[in-house]
């Protein structure tokens, strides 16, 4: 009997696994997964006329990039470097600032914001290329659809964009099985032009790419900027770890994705040194002419996947830079009653949806847009190396600690080729990512130091709380049956909208309840974990509230803890009436132009910022608002 219950209980433990793995096929190696359609064109257009060992050279380069960029350096070590378990570039942000202060906490800060800023404009970039370039297998088939490439693309893009309001819970689910199809059958592809051409497996061999290196140094350097293009959603595979996990993710990359990429790019590399005229498009060309039209399907399919994720991505990041203080509060609505990951935000859609059709409009073809790829993607992956070096390191000592940092001191130099290289892409497109990240980094920073400037300003002269309640309770107004909640700004100071309610409405209610909300430098804190309560005075008591910067403020439901864990804290819900402050930003008109400007942006972006009623999930009737002039 426990024998079968052993063997039950293994079985659902691998099927739970198996369904991990294949999950992750969906969301997180569409972007890594869809490469193979542009990379070895872009990278071998780059000769114009090519020779046998400049395919061999560009095929051994490819080759190795994948094993020490994706393989080493983020399947092996970066998902070490986890935030409980979440990973991304904030999340590393937050893990390489932890026990630090002042300049370095700043300059960590500054380095984690311009990787997340740089995510944005490969969010813009990989749904345009991916999807304009399975849209071209149909040129493939018949030269008379060229002029239906762009129409067909824009069309997809739009239906795809439409359907984010409703979420992607339904159709999700086929979205791992749909990624497995496509590694097999680019896999299989990629076997068979190999078997025909078995010379292409040289380019295992090292020495190729270093030949190329030895005979055009400068040339290949270059080369470099089209053969990243191979690496595009390394930074992916690291940000979605927290959703399927460090093993999951491992055992995807190396059981599935990595087999089905080196015989696809194996193949087609054996394709073009057996006919050279395929280089118009040697991805589809790997396909007989029968299984082109299903291969077109298949490769429209899988893009539109790869650009789900990337979409969500945004989603995801820009709802922990708000929670971290980034960014303003914006609306975020949940599109599925099970998965909390299932988000929405109507604003980022919005510009997405702007920026991935300009691009389409504007480049008209994957070859175009393929020189502004790249630059973004390896920005970021430049900004994780340099963050990595405040936390793989740590903890260790000796040999261990040196060995650390050797390997990353090989990542960060590989990078610096890499990124350098793509610094040639900012002429021919590369400004596109470039600009949104730059003004992307500009907004973020001017929240950000917006928001500690009102901090001390409303900080400075403050009274402390616990005396003035103890001192009210002597001396008190007249009193009101219920509850007072008030949301507080900083913990341990009389807040704004108390004073404005004693001053103007000359009452106290009986009971006082004064909310702190801190977000945490962890993704997720428990329910256990939640609050502390202080007694303050004899009907007051204060509580500051945490959450994790993946998860959402609810105050509501943190008072329903509240009450249940502490009656004798009243917390009756009709009884309850929350007061906030509203504050209105003026701009002092007599300081220089240069300081004005932030201060202007700053006033904009807060008056467009989602009402905090909403943001802390309050019921709108039971809100009273104090309204209060504050001047930068």
């Amino acid at each position: 009997m426990s024998n079968h219950s052993v063997s039950e209980s293994g079985h659902t433990g691998s099927t739970a696994r198996s369904a991990l793995v294949v999950g992750a096929l969906g969301v997180v190696y569409g972007d890594i997964g869809t490469s193979p359609l542009y990379t070895v064109r872009a990278a071998l257009s780059h000769f114009g006329t090519y020779s046998t060992e400049e395919v061999l050279g560009v095929l051994s380069l490819l080759f190795w990039l994948l094993m020490i960029v994706v393989s080493l350096k983020y399947v092996t070590l970066m998902l070490r470097a986890d935030n409980k378990g979440e990973g991304g570039t904030l999340s590393l942000m937050e893990l390489a600032g932890r026990g630090r202060s002042g300049r370095k906490r700043w300059v960590i800060t500054v380095l984690g914001l311009i990787g997340a800023c740089l995510f944005y404009g490969d969010s813009v970039i990989t749904p345009a290329i991916s999807v304009l370039s399975a849209v071209e297998g149909v040129s493939v088939v018949s030269h008379t659809f060229d002029d239906w490439v762009v129409p067909i693309a824009a069309g997809l893009i739009i239906a795809l964009f439409l359907v984010q309001r409703h979420g992607t819970g339904a159709i999700g689910k086929f979205f791992g099985p749909i990624m497995l199809v496509w590694f097999t059958v680019i896999g299989i592809l990629g076997a068979w032009r190999i078997f025909q051409t078995p010379d292409i497996l040289l380019a295992l061999n090292p020495l190729w790419a270093l030949r190329l290196m030895d005979d055009a140094p400068f040339s290949t350097y270059l080369l470099l900027g089209a053969v990243v293009l191979a690496l595009t959603g390394s930074e992916t595979l690291y940000a979605d770890m927290g959703h399927y996990g460090r093993s999951a993710i491992r055992r995807a990359w190396f059981g599935i994705v990595l087999p089905g990429l080196l015989l696809c790019y194996f193949g087609q590399g054996a394709l073009l040194i057996a006919d050279p005229s395929t280089l118009r498009n040697p991805f589809f060309l790997m396909a007989p002419s029968w299984g082109l039209i299903p291969l077109v399907v298949l490769a429209t399919m899988a893009t539109v996947i790869a650009s789900q994720a990337v979409i969500s991505g945004a989603f995801s990041v820009t709802r922990q830079a708000v929670q971290l203080g980034f960014w303003p509060r914006m609306e975020i609505l949940h599109t599925s009653a099970k998965e909390e990951g299932q988000i929405f935000l109507p604003r980022v859609n919005q510009a997405l949806f702007v920026g991935v059709m300009v691009l389409v409009l504007g480049f008209q073809s994957s070859a175009n847009l393929a020189s502004a790829y790249g630059f973004a993607v390896t920005a970021t992956m430049l900004m994780t190396t340099l963050l990595a070096f405040s936390v793989l390191p740590r903890g260790s000592t000796g040999l261990r600690r040196a060995g650390w940092f050797v390997l990353l001191t090989l990542f960060l130099l590989i990078d610096i080729l890499l990124f350098t290289s793509n610094t040639q892409k900012i002429v021919d497109g590369g400004w596109l990512p470039f600009s949104i990240a730059i003004v992307l980094l500009t907004l973020m920073l001017t929240w950000k130091t917006g928001r500690d400037q009102i901090h001390h300003t409303l900080a400075d002269g403050q009274q402390p709380l616990k005396q003035f309640m103890q001192g009210l309770e002597e001396y008190p107004p007249n009193r009101v049956p219920g509850t007072a909640v008030f949301m507080s700004m900083i913990v341990n100071t009389v807040p704004p909208a108390l004073l404005h309610n004693l001053k103007h409405n000359k009452v106290l209610h009986e009971h006082v309840l004064f909310v702190t909300v801190d977000v945490a430098d962890v993704p997720y804190v428990s329910y256990t974990e939640r609050y502390q309560l202080e007694h303050i005075s004899r009907s007051s008591w204060q509580i500051v509230a945490r959450w994790g910067f993946k998860q959402e403020p609810n105050v509501p439901q943190l008072l329903e803890q509240v009450a249940q864990e502490h009656p004798e804290v009243e917390l009756e819900p009709m009884q309850m009436s929350y007061f906030l402050s509203r504050q209105s930003i003026i701009v002092v008109r007599k300081i220089a132009w240069h300081q004005r400007w932030r201060r202007v942006l700053f006033a904009f972006m807060a008056r467009n910022a989602a009402r905090s009623t909403r943001f802390y999930k309050i019921p709108p009737n039971k809100v009273v608002e104090m309204g209060m002039q504050l001047e930068l």
